[in-house]
């Protein structure tokens, strides 16, 4: 990779304005990036946040005999919540059981419309 003009120069101005651009520029650490507020990172943190809540939530709360065959869920902006199933067998248990989980969200505080239930690959 070829220098720049800034690295090329051998004059004290052009290193200084060169380390000054390479302050402004440095690296941040996962934990910032996730930790400031209104950034992708957050957003993104805060949703699997969310997710994983309500999948523990879930899981506590459903019949213990259906928690073994669930894996997680997620909520579509469309209000379908969406669970997945550790195998096939799994997926048609929980989809007889949909309306025990639309009560479970109901009485979180999550509006539910529909439940999805997918397979995990």
């Amino acid at each position: 990779m070829g220098k720049t003009h800034l690295q090329q120069g051998t004059g004290h101005e052009n290193g200084k304005i060169y380390q000054e651009i390479m302050l402004k520029k440095q690296a941040k650490s996962l934990g910032e990036l996730i930790g400031s507020s209104n950034t992708e990172f957050a957003n993104l943190a805060d949703a699997a946040r969310l997710r994983a809540d309500l999948s523990d939530y879930l899981r506590s709360n459903m019949d213990k005999s259906l928690a073994q065959g669930f894996v997680h869920c997620n909520i579509r902006d469309d209000g379908t919540l969406v669970i997945i199933a550790t195998n096939s067998e799994w997926a048609s248990r929980l989809r007889f059981e949909a309306h025990q989980f639309i009560d479970l969200c109901r009485r979180q505080g999550t509006l539910v419309q529909t439940v999805k239930v997918r397979v995990s690959t």
